[in-house]
């Protein structure tokens, strides 16, 4: 009998851009976070258990907001990224204080994930039509030889702000699948376009408004974590010998290797929802208002949790 789908969670990152830890800053009318509202729209589309993937210290600050209102209404685990959490044989580089990455993050989740899981950011909206569509997928992804994967494709106009640059995976599809990720750093909304640059400003390329583009919300088998520390091992073993103190070992990185090898086959679930996300402090005012709207159009009760 087919396990059933969990939430990932992943809520490590303190937000550095923000300047604090914004996944637990409320937005709502009654004090809700932004994750309240994933959690709210993944227990709609049927999701039972969420677990999140934290830094230890912020253990209590987690529980405190999140047990008392979401722990009601699903099964609610915690687990700890670590730097110390690397394979047999490695060893940490000194002076390392950064983070392995999202891959990182969403490997931790394997000690409690026997099935098939969704992977989130703690921080960005991603709205109703993402969660239901994602949680299908996953009723009914079967283990296969070639994995099978799931991303929920955001219209880039959808995803960006105006105050300050972002980073997106832009998404080639052919006939609903991924054929490839280009992770873009720097993405602005300009005068007449959105563009991004890769030398600091000097040129920048325009991008299609309605181009997909990746939120980090991916659906998977469970098979996908073995593949996940096999690529972690080789990543410690390569890159980080180059850059030991700032490599990174991306989900999407990840994801785009094993398509590009034939490996995996990844559906691209559209959603015509707008994603909110705080990435800069000036972005809370908006987002605030946004979630405002969507409870007064009866989207969303509110409060959010009764």
């Amino acid at each position: 009998m087919m396990k059933e789908p969990v939430l990932l969670i992943m809520a490590a990152g303190l937000g550095s851009r923000y300047g604090g830890l914004k996944q637990i800053d409320p937005v709502g009318q009654n004090g809700e976070i932004i994750i309240d509202y994933s959690l709210f729209d993944a227990a709609r589309a049927g999701f039972k258990k969420a677990v999140f993937v934290i830094k230890e210290e912020n253990l209590k600050d987690f529980q405190d907001v999140i047990l008392p209102k979401a722990g009601k209404h699903m099964q609610i685990e915690f687990v700890f990224q670590t730097l110390e959490k690397v394979p047999a044989g490695f060893n940490v580089p000194e002076e390392r204080v950064k983070p392995w990455g999202t891959g990182h993050a969403a490997l931790m989740g394997k000690e409690c994930i026997e099935g098939p899981f969704a992977v989130i950011n703690a921080d960005d909206f991603y709205g109703r039509e993402a969660f239901e569509k994602i949680y299908q997928f996953l009723t009914q992804a079967e283990e296969t030889e070639i994995l099978p994967c799931a991303m929920v494709g955001f219209q880039l106009k959808n995803t960006v702000t105006e105050n300050g640059s972002v980073s997106r995976g832009v998404c080639e599809t052919e006939g609903g699948l991924l054929k490839n990720i280009v992770e873009r750093t720097r993405i602005e909304q300009r005068e007449n376009a959105i563009a991004y640059t890769e030398d600091e400003g000097k040129i920048w390329h325009d991008l299609p408004e309605n181009a997909p583009v990746s939120m980090n919300m991916w659906g998977f088998t469970n098979q996908f974590f073995a593949e996940l520390e096999k690529d972690f091992a080789r990543f410690l073993l390569e890159e980080v010998k180059g850059n030991p103190l700032k490599a990174e070992f991306y989900l999407p990185f990840v994801v785009n290797a094993l398509l590009q090898k034939g490996k995996a086959k990844v559906e691209v679930l559209t959603s015509q929802d707008k994603w909110y996300g705080v990435t800069y402090k000036e972005d809370k005012e908006m987002v605030m208002a946004a979630l405002a709207k969507l409870a007064q159009e009866g989207i969303y009760p509110s409060p959010l949790w009764s």
